[in-house]
Formats: C-alpha cells, sequence, structure tokens
C-alpha cells in the first residue's frame, strides 16, 4: 500500500539518482523513452498511481493510458499519458520530454500540452522531462505564438520535489485525488478572466467556415435553391472534420486531407454524375470523399444518393483557408483528445442558423425564427444527460443479458445534434463491456487489448439508437456524432483488418435509425383537409410507424429520452392539427407539452420508461390541466429533479421528470431538490417523497412538488367550512391602454409608440387617474406620481366590468408571488397587471374582513403552496387562483364567530389608518412610533387569521418558517 511516508522515500531516491547523474541523463543520446522509464514512471508510481496495470483492468478502465506517439515533423499526435477516474473520466494529462529539452523556456511543449488538454475540456495538464514539472491552465485557449510561461500555474525544478513535497501529494496523489483535493486545486487556480472553452472556440470555426463555403458555393454554384445549398455547406464541412479527427486518431494517414491541396489533377473521378472543376482542390477532395465511402459505409459519404455534392464548383482559396487552420500549428484543436459531446456542443448552436439566399444569389448567413424567439440555442449539459441516461436507460439493462438488451429501443424524438443519442450510445458500450469482462463471450466481442469490436459497436449502434428531428441537418450531425463515436479506439491498423479479414466496411449505415421529419404531425395532417400546397417541405408530416416498422410490432419505444424544444412557432395549419389531433392540451400550444403527450400516448410501449428535461409549468400552469390529469392516471412518475439554479441562460425553469408507462398502486414519486448544478447525488440534495395518488383529482389541478406532509395537514385544516373569495366579490383585472389593431377607432403603432391617451395633467372629464401594480404594497396606496389617461373606448381593453366607480373595491397586485391588497375609494382606474374586487351587494361581511385574510401571512402561504411560482422570474397572481382563494365562512348568529369577524375588520381599519399616517410623518421619533404600530398591528391580524382557521402553535411555525 502506498503511503505518504513510502512515496516521500521513493520520490527522494530519484531525485538523488538523478543528480548524482545529470550530465548522462541530459545528453541528447538519453531519450524520452529512457526518461519515461527510469523516472517518470515511478514518479508517479510513487504517488500510487497503476502505470502498468497491474490489477489487469481492460483498456477502457485503465487509470493510466500510455499512449503510442506517431511523430508527423515536430507535431506528436497523442499525449503521453492520461490520468483517469474509475470509469474512464479524465483529470489531466502529462506530456513527457526528454532532460536535454528546456521545458521552461521551449514554446512547442507547453503549446502541445495546452492544445490537448484545451481540446479535451481538461482544466490543468503537465509537461516534465523530470528536471522540470510545469503544470498548465488548459482553460485558456493556447496561441502558437504563446511564450511558455502563458498560463503557467506552478513551476518547479526535480530538487524542488522534496521541499514541496507535500503539494505534490496533496495534489496528484491517487490517494487525495480521490477525496477531492485535485478538485479544490483546480478550483483556486483555474478559470480566471480570458477562458475560453473548446465547444465556443470550435463554434466560432465552424460559423466561419460556414460562411466561406456559403459565399463561393452560392457565387459559383448558381442553379442550387436554398436547400440544396444548406447541404452542400454541411455536407463538405461534416466530411472534412471527420476525416480530420480520423487522421488525429490514428485512423487515416496524418495530413492526407491537406495533401488534396496539392496532390495531381485527377481526370473524371465522377464519370456520369459530374465532374468538379478540373484542376481544383475540391476535385482532389472528392476523390478522397470516394475512397472513404468504400471504406466507412457511412451515409456521410453516400455520393450515389448525393446528386448537389458531385457537381460543386468551388473556390480552391477557400478550401486552402479551412483544411490549413485544421492542422498544427494554426489549429489550437487537437481532435485526438476532442470528444464527441465537445462537439455535439459546438454543432449544436452551429444548428441554430441557416443559409439563406437574397434575390440576387448571395448568401446570407441568418439566425432561425425559432432560435430568435427562444434567445438562443441552448445545448443539455453533460451531467443532465448523464444522469437521465443512468435512470432510463440504466433500468432498463438491469438484471438482463446481452441477447436481451439488443431488444431494447431507444429513441429522441426532437434528437438535435445527438447529444442524448450519444449519451445512450455510449452507456450500452461501457454496459456490454463490464458484462463480458465479467461474465464471458470475450472471444467474439472483445479485442486482444479489452476493447469492444468494431462488429459489437456497430450491432448496438443498429439494435438500439433511434432519432428523429425535423431539421435535416441536424440528423446530419447526429449520424456525424454517433460514427466518430462508433469510430472510437479504432486505430489505422484495425480499420485494415476488418477491411481485409471481415470484408466488412468500418461503420453502420444510419439512415432506417435517424430520421428526419416532423415527430409531431403525421401523414393523416391532410386527411379531410383542403390542399395545403407547398407546406410539405416546411411541415413535413411524419408517420412513426412506417419510419420504424420494427420497433413498433413490439409495441414501441422501450425508452423516449431528450430535450424537447420549448415554444416553436407553429403554422396556423399546425395549431389547428394539434388542437383536433391532440387530446390532451389547450389552447395555449408549446412544443413540450405535445412532446410529453406523443411519448406517453404513441410512441413508449407499456412499461417503457421516459426521461427528459422540459420546463416546469406543465405541473403549475393552470391551462395544462388535461395534460397533468393524463400523465398522472396512465403513468407511474418516479422522479422530479428541480434545480433551485437554472440549468439554461434562460427566463423559464426545467425539471427533469422520470416516468414508466405503468400504473402502479401506492406509487411514491420522488422529488430531488438540487441545491448547485451538477450536484444531483448530492446527499445535502432536499429529498420529498409524494403519493401519486394524491396528484391525481378530476380537474388536473396545480401539483406543488415541494408540499410536505405537514403541509397538506394545514391545507386541510384551511379548507373546513370556506366561501371561494368570488363568493363574496365580482374579479376582474384593470384596463389594457393600448395595442395595435384595437379600441375604437383601432389604433395604430403610433398610438402605441406616443402613448396618446396619456397624460399628467386633466385635460377634460374623458381622463381620470390611474394607478400601476407598483403603487400599491399591503394596506398602502401610494402612487408614484400622478397620472391620467383618457378613459373610453379607444383604449384597447378599457374593462366596463371592472366597475371602477364602486363605491369601495379592493386593488390587488397581479405582478409578483404573493398577494398583496390594498382597499380603494376613489375610484381610480388601474392597468391589467392589477386585479380589481368589487363586493357583491349581498355581501355580509366587511371588505376590511376580507382585506385582513388576503394580506394574512396564512393565505400567502396557502398561495404559494397551491401555485408554486415563489422566486420566479415569471410569476403572477393570477385571477384564477385569486377567485379560489379561500375564505373562513362567517356565522354572523353565533357570537364567538361574530366576534372573531369584528376584531379582524377592527386591526384592518386601524392598520389602513396608520399607513396613512405614515405617508404624512416626517422622519423622527413619530415615524418609528407609527412603524412599531403598524408592526404590531400586522401580528395581530395574522394571530386573528390563525385562529379563524384552527391552527395550533406547531402549525403556526411550519407557515411562519
Amino acid at each position: 500500500m502506498v503511503t505518504k511516508e513510502s512515496a516521500f522515500q521513493k520520490i527522494s531516491q530519484l531525485v538523488n539518482r538523478f543528480s548524482e547523474q545529470i550530465g548522462s541523463y541530459k545528453h541528447s543520446d538519453y531519450n524520452e523513452t529512457l526518461t519515461r522509464r527510469d523516472f517518470i514512471d515511478p514518479f508517479f508510481k510513487a504517488l500510487g498511481w497503476d502505470m502498468d496495470n497491474e490489477q489487469g483492468n481492460a483498456e477502457a478502465y485503465r487509470e493510466v493510458i500510455h499512449e503510442d506517439k506517431i511523430k508527423i515533423g515536430s507535431a506528436t499526435k497523442a499525449p503521453d499519458y492520461s490520468f483517469r477516474l474509475a470509469g474512464g473520466k479524465r483529470l489531466f494529462f502529462v506530456e513527457a520530454k526528454k532532460p536535454s529539452v528546456f521545458v521552461k523556456e521551449e514554446i512547442p511543449p507547453a503549446y502541445q500540452i495546452r492544445r490537448y488538454g484545451w481540446s479535451a475540456k481538461l482544466p490543468i495538464s503537465i509537461v516534465t522531462d523530470f528536471e522540470e514539472f510545469a503544470i498548465y491552465d488548459c482553460t485558456k485557449k493556447p496561441k502558437a505564438t504563446d511564450k511558455a510561461s502563458t498560463a503557467r500555474i506552478k513551476y518547479l525544478g526535480y530538487k524542488e520535489y522534496i521541499t514541496e513535497f507535500d503539494f505534490l501529494w496533496d495534489t496528484f496523489s491517487k490517494e487525495r485525488v480521490l477525496k477531492g483535493s485535485f478538485d479544490k486545486f483546480v478550483l483556486s487556480d483555474t478559470g480566471k478572466k480570458g477562458t475560453a472553452t473548446v465547444d465556443k472556440e470550435f463554434l466560432e470555426s465552424l460559423n466561419e467556415w460556414r460562411k466561406l463555403l456559403a459565399e463561393t458555393i452560392s457565387i459559383n454554384n448558381v442553379k442550387l435553391n436554398e436547400d440544396q445549398l444548406n447541404f452542400a455547406v454541411q455536407q463538405t464541412l461534416d466530411r472534412i472534420i471527420f476525416l480530420r479527427i480520423c487522421e488525429d486518431r490514428g485512423v487515416e494517414p496524418y495530413e492526407k486531407l491537406k495533401h488534396c491541396l496539392y496532390s495531381p489533377l485527377v481526370k473524371d473521378p465522377l464519370g456520369e454524375r459530374g465532374t468538379p472543376k478540373a484542376g481544383g482542390v475540391y476535385s482532389n477532395l472528392f476523390k478522397y470523399f470516394e475512397e472513404a465511402d468504400k471504406k466507412y459505409n457511412s451515409g456521410l459519404f453516400d455520393l450515389a444518393k448525393d446528386n448537389t455534392t458531385s457537381k460543386l464548383n468551388i473556390d480552391n482559396k477557400v478550401l486552402k483557408k479551412i483544411i490549413e487552420e485544421l492542422y498544427y500549428p494554426v489549429s489550437p484543436y487537437e481532435f485526438s483528445v476532442l470528444s464527441v459531446e465537445i462537439l455535439g456542443s459546438a454543432y449544436e448552436q452551429f444548428l441554430g442558423k441557416v443559409i439563406r439566399l437574397t434575390p440576387s444569389h448571395k448568401a446570407r448567413i441568418e439566425e432561425k425564427p425559432e432560435v430568435r424567439k427562444a434567445g438562443g440555442v441552448y445545448y443539455t449539459p453533460q451531467y443532465i444527460v448523464d444522469y437521465i441516461v443512468k435512470n432510463t436507460v440504466g433500468k432498463l439493462v438491469e438484471g438482463k443479458t446481452p441477447k436481451e438488451v439488443e431488444k431494447i429501443k431507444i429513441v429522441d424524438p426532437a434528437c438535435g445534434s445527438g447529444s442524448f443519442l450519444i449519451g445512450a450510445y455510449q452507456y450500452l458500450l461501457d454496459w456490454h463491456l463490464s458484462y463480458y469482462m465479467g461474465k464471458g463471450g470475450k472471444e467474439k466481442t472483445l479485442t486482444p487489448d479489452g476493447r469492444l469490436t468494431t462488429a459489437e459497436k456497430k450491432k448496438i449502434l443498429i439494435n438500439n439508437i433511434y432519432g428523429v428531428d425535423i431539421d435535416t441537418q441536424a440528423t446530419e450531425v447526429t449520424k456525424l456524432s454517433l460514427l466518430l463515436k462508433c469510430m472510437e479506439g479504432e486505430t489505422l491498423a484495425s480499420v485494415q483488418q476488418t477491411m481485409s479479414f471481415m470484408h466488412e466496411r468500418i461503420l453502420p449505415k444510419l439512415e432506417n435509425n435517424i430520421k428526419s421529419g416532423n415527430s409531431l404531425i403525421d401523414l393523416d395532417f391532410y386527411d379531410g383537409e383542403l390542399e395545403f400546397a407547398g407546406t410539405e417541405r416546411k411541415i413535413k408530416p411524419f408517420n412513426w410507424q412506417a419510419a420504424f416498422p420494427e420497433v413498433f410490432k413490439q409495441g414501441g419505444f422501450d425508452c423516449v429520452i431528450g430535450n424537447p424544444p420549448y415554444g416553436a412557432l407553429f403554422t396556423d395549419d399546425s395549431k389547428d392539427y394539434f388542437l383536433k389531433r391532440y387530446k390532451h392540451q389547450n389552447y395555449q400550444l408549446d412544443s413540450y407539452l405535445l412532446f410529453l403527450e406523443r411519448s406517453i400516448s404513441t410512441l413508449l410501449k407499456t412499461l417503457g420508461h421516459l426521461g427528459m428535461i422540459i420546463p416546469n409549468p406543465w405541473l403549475t400552469n393552470l391551462l395544462q390541466k388535461k395534460l397533468r390529469k393524463y400523465t398522472t392516471e396512465n403513468t407511474s412518475i418516479l422522479e422530479i429533479v428541480h434545480f433551485k439554479k437554472k440549468v439554461f441562460k434562460v427566463t423559464v425553469d426545467t425539471e427533469i421528470i422520470l416516468l414508466k408507462k405503468e400504473i402502479v398502486e401506492n406509487n411514491l414519486v420522488k422529488v430531488t431538490v438540487v441545491e448547485k448544478d451538477q450536484n444531483l447525488g448530492d446527499a445535502n440534495n432536499l429529498l420529498i417523497y409524494h403519493k401519486q395518488e394524491e396528484w391525481i383529482s378530476p380537474n388536473g389541478d396545480v401539483i406543488n412538488i415541494f408540499l410536505t406532509n405537514e403541509d397538506r395537514r394545514i391545507i386541510k385544516k384551511m379548507l373546513k367550512n370556506i366561501l371561494d373569495l368570488e363568493h363574496f366579490c365580482d374579479i376582474n383585472v384593470g384596463i389594457k391602454p393600448y395595442q395595435v389593431g384595437k379600441g375604437k377607432p383601432k389604433q395604430i403603432r403610433k398610438d402605441v409608440q406616443n402613448r396618446v391617451f396619456d397624460s399628467n395633467v386633466k385635460n377634460d372629464n374623458t381622463y381620470r387617474k390611474y394607478l400601476r401594480g407598483s403603487d400599491i404594497q399591503r394596506y398602502i396606496l401610494k402612487p408614484i406620481e400622478v397620472r391620467y389617461i383618457k378613459y373610453g373606448e379607444w383604449l384597447a381593453e378599457p374593462r366596463p366590468a371592472a366597475n371602477f366607480d364602486a363605491k369601495e373595491k379592493i386593488f390587488m397586485r397581479q405582478t409578483g408571488d404573493s398577494l398583496i391588497g390594498v382597499v380603494e375609494l376613489e375610484k381610480y382606474l388601474c392597468l391589467n397587471n392589477m386585479h380589481v374586487l368589487v363586493p357583491h351587494k349581498s355581501l355580509n361581511v366587511k371588505l376590511a374582513f376580507l382585506l385582513g385574510i388576503i394580506n394574512s401571512k396564512l393565505l400567502n402561504w396557502y398561495y404559494q403552496k397551491i401555485n408554486p411560482e415563489a422566486g420566479e422570474a415569471l410569476a403572477e397572481v393570477k385571477k384564477t387562483n385569486v377567485s379560489q382563494l379561500p375564505i373562513h365562512k362567517i356565522d354572523f348568529t353565533n357570537p364567538v364567530e361574530k366576534k372573531k369577524h369584528d376584531e379582524i375588520v377592527k386591526h384592518v381599519e386601524t392598520m389602513l389608518e396608520l399607513n396613512k399616517e405614515l405617508q404624512k410623518s416626517k422622519p423622527g421619533e413619530e415615524q418609528e412610533h407609527l412603524k412599531q404600530r403598524i408592526t404590531y398591528t400586522d401580528k395581530k391580524i395574522d394571530a386573528l387569521v390563525y385562529e379563524l382557521y384552527g391552527l395550533t402553535e406547531e402549525e403556526i411555525k411550519v407557515v411562519e418558517g
């Protein structure tokens, strides 16, 4: 067992040995391999790392990966060491040099290790020749012109290994890494200003290359329409990037792509399908694409079906620029360690834009309308993908054999760039590897070094992974990502073996697994309707059963996962279709709700699992009753994960939902409230368990996942002997002054922009004072400024039903997440960010009684429990919720009941008077005294309301807590 003392002793011995013979070690004949064997391997072994894989783990599970170096000129094509945690998560790279290299000052070693670390999205990495030990911050984008000292966190000479041993042990020993000390070091020394993540930089490169290609292709190929142009640009880029990645991973000869810039001309390589411009770089590239088609069998290079890219004319200068920017030293990217997940993150953003053609056939890059509406593209963080996959796919494979797992069908119905499908595929690859390592079957499924064979990886991909997206470009990126994942671990030798001995091409075709179409609209879009001329290309109706017949023969998909789009734009035809065909929606259509219904009703087989990250209003929105009712009555909700911090940089809060398509009696729903990002398994997360049967209601009532059993008991007690607030009052919202096309006469844009009916003086009798929500507080009516508006039918919505001329009424704020009311006696108007409560003529309780209950702590607590929007940016007090507030029914024939009513009225009237006095008072002793009396009176009203609803002291503590 390695201890700190034994490690110190061994490293001291290494230091002494190096010191004694430093002259011979620094001689140029003493090479890097000897340095690794004699010093670097023993150094890290002393720190507890299994450098020689003495545990006998499969290659995928080794603690330290020793990469075979492929020297190409001055470039090395793989880091010498990759240090990893169990499960293969990389921690840091180490690049080894021989002692004759001056690590402290030479630029190439520093640039090289920073490219590796930055491309792999690792926080730090190390260059060492044992004589020197340099730690680099890899969160900062590397440049070939950077000095060796740029982004260097720490530098040690070999003699400092003794004096700095505590640092080395605490930061890099395996024992301390497992206890989190490495993470602490990373957080304290990296991530400063100037960071530029590799996915964001790669996105910038993609955008620039797309722009260049779009411009040259649109100018030189004038017969192409917009769809063909987008396809041509996407395919050309994807093919180049795929082949470049294959080079850095050793599957293609290094710089073969670059040779297309200079190689001899290729005569008519395309036969009858047309020839790219003779003598052009693209002609040579296309020849390479043909070779790749024979080798990889991927749809990416399926030239027989491609009538667009075979005839392209692309400027040599553009292709030269793009290809040269993919190579060292110009390129900061090291594709041998750039993961598919990182590529997917960049591509997801890339897909948010599209190429448009102007009337003069010039290319213009535009953001897609739905992306513009949503405020951008939001890539699902990897920890969310991993959690959903683990709790859906992971549940399905438990206790099964590979033969049984073959039958599992997993789909993402809005796959985008494929992040969830890549996650599911990786999970299955890991599961199969673990199974075969533990239970046999190795000879057919594993390579001699303990990896899954190419055939096995292809089989898993074809058997298990499916995806659909309306965006054809997105499905092409998904295919590209899955194919690259399938290629991981392959070498030039393994590829040649597969082709020569097994007579197979390397990759599977994914056309039957990944398809483009509208997941939400079936071919019945046209049934019994008028001819929708020209809409098919835009709508792209899609029949799931026809697309995946084998899947639906077995009842549907076993697993539906993903991050469906929110707030997608729909045509009027689509809206009509959804409202007719989807039984559990309402007129406020949202794409994520349609995906949820589609997944449960059509895609998911019985006993299938669903895992999605979706906005939480489906639980709290009053209008989503039918979908809530359908979901709670037809599935078992296994878990809801609520994030206190926003997962995406948008105003809407999101939650993970995990459910199973079966009905289980007494099902308990686990609710996990996550305090910090990524800590989904943190023991400090709040866990609440709910009986699902309590969520099922005839009306599909709002679900508050934060309700505890104690909360439910208090609410149940409160709801005895009550009447809804609407029993006592007419409730309406205030006026809406402006909207183009509304009012008599109809308002025009200029009216709205100039707010033509507003004034700061009373011009005539049609002008009336009005209030905004910000003008009132609890028991206080205090306009920020005097405002008048010309009141009449010319306003967009004058709302005469609000009865602004009533003798007395209550105004309540609509904006915010709590109940705020005040009595209004001066016949003010108010805007539609307030509610107007006018008492019925038959009202037998005082208006002050209602106001006291509305403003009480108890009713605010109740409101937030039944309508859990507290803290949300877009929270508002909706009219429906106001109308259903529970008001205790007073029996005026009962002296005790009457006394409670009168006491509340007396204190509320006192509160109103005190607040009026406070507004008139000047700062000083009198004002402080008034504030104290207001606080006392407020508490007294709260106490009386608690007593009215029968709460105990313990229950009051729950409410006030």
